[in-house]
């Protein structure tokens, strides 16, 4: 078993609490008002309806979504809002690449500088790390809810690239082009995913020991703790025993 992949359940199981914070809530409505500058049409703006989904999943308040929207199409006025992304190194040399949503470029990428060195990591130059990296959708169910030969048959048959058994979830991985047919075929069935995004899956990962895989985990909290940061994306891998240890 991937401790990365591992480490994605563990975050998937965190974000329930992380919406009782309103924290996640916060990080979806930047998101929700980005995508809404494409347009406010869920059916020609499929990044507007993806978050418009994880807000959703997250239980946030439909008139919080609304006006995150209104923001965006600008109907209501706010924040100026941009993305950016940040490519570095943590403990043991693993490739991070980190997105977010900030009102400031500079202010953001100056705390991310700072958490990277509080845990043993750095920022590196645009492009050191990006190409270690293959955009992918992912779906990940819960087991205990779905019929674990049917699911993999569908998602055969949508053309799922891979299919990752973790403990009590099943995770399915595809091609960005095969997302709407992944997603009708599982929901069809009445398999409602616990999770449906899009995701960099790294091509290689680097093996860390416990020591540097403590670290690494720190620094992933501390990272997706941050306000400005929406995403972070680490290409290391940790034994099963050594994952049990310190998550």
């Amino acid at each position: 078993m991937s401790g990365h992949s591992k480490w994605s359940s563990i975050k998937h199981k965190k974000a329930k609490k992380d919406a009782q914070k309103g924290q996640i809530f916060s990080k979806l409505s930047r998101k929700l008002t980005i995508e809404a500058r494409q347009g406010a049409d869920l059916q020609t703006n499929p990044g507007l309806r993806l978050a418009v989904e994880m807000a959703q999943e997250a239980g946030m308040p439909k008139e919080n979504m609304q006006r995150a929207i209104q923001r965006g199409t600008g109907e209501l006025p706010g924040v100026s809002y941009e993305q950016f992304t940040c490519e570095g190194y943590g403990p043991g040399g693993a490739a991070l690449l980190i997105e977010g949503v900030t009102d400031n470029k500079k202010r953001a990428i100056s705390q991310i500088r700072h958490i990277l060195s509080q845990h043993g990591g750095h920022l590196g130059e645009v492009g050191c790390v990006n190409w270690l990296f293959d955009r992918k959708g992912t779906m990940i169910l819960d087991k205990s809810k779905v019929d674990e030969d049917k699911v993999i048959d569908l998602a055969v048959e949508a053309g799922a690239e891979d299919i990752k058994d973790e403990d009590d979830t099943l995770e399915i991985v595809f091609a960005p082009e095969q997302f709407a047919q992944i997603k009708e075929n599982i929901k069809k069935a009445g398999y409602p995913p616990e999770l449906l995004e899009f995701t960099m899956v790294p091509q290689t990962t680097v093996p860390l020991e416990e020591k540097e895989a403590l670290q690494m985990l720190r620094l992933m909290d501390a990272l997706e703790e941050s306000e400005d940061v929406q995403k972070v994306y680490a290409n290391f891998d940790v034994a099963e025993e050594i994952m049990e240890k310190v998550s």
